[in-house]
């Protein structure tokens, strides 16, 4: 291999070892400002999309210890988006790319590296329509504070209705 092709498959290996997920796609018939789009989006969530040689992406696959599922994943123009943390915006937006209007039946999710599992497609839909961390926080707190307002509203009731009698 020629060095600069050692140094972009390094660069490729340690992207996805370094990150808590890796979605894998088909980018095909996606205009550059579809991909461009794509890239502002995911940089917002901390992410990167990176167009790889199937060849590059086999390798990575063998180093990191995947399924031989990842083979078939394989064909095709292909990238795979990176990163830390929260992977369910992460996979909205590449869903929300996917599903694009202009790129119908062109590009597809081929699949995932997700909590150190390789998942299909339909397994990503499924993560890209739960909530994020925040969100269920939220329902947490709320769920949680709902009893305590409960209780104030029948107590304070209760002390108007028995301070009106005393009237």
């Amino acid at each position: 291999m020629r060095i600069e092709k050692v140094a972009i498959l390094n660069e490729v290996v340690e992207r996805i070892k370094d990150s808590d997920y890796c979605f894998i796609l088909n980018y095909g018939g996606a205009s550059v400002a579809k991909m461009a789009k794509l890239r502002v989006d995911l940089r917002k969530l901390d992410s990167r999309l990176l167009v790889v040689k199937n060849t590059y992406l086999a390798k990575v696959a063998k180093e990191k210890g995947w399924s031989d599922e990842v083979n078939a994943m394989l064909s095709g123009p292909t990238a795979v988006v990176t990163g830390k943390g929260e992977p369910t915006a992460v996979a909205k937006a590449v869903m929300d790319f996917v599903n694009d209007k202009d790129l119908a039946g062109k590009a597809s999710v081929k699949g995932a590296d997700y909590d150190n599992k390789i998942v299909d497609a339909a397994m990503v839909e499924a993560l890209s329509k739960v909530p994020g961390k925040d969100q269920l926080r939220a329902t947490l707190l709320m769920l949680l504070k709902e009893p305590a307002t409960r209780l104030a509203r029948v107590l304070s009731e209760k002390a108007k209705k028995e301070g009106g009698e005393a009237a």
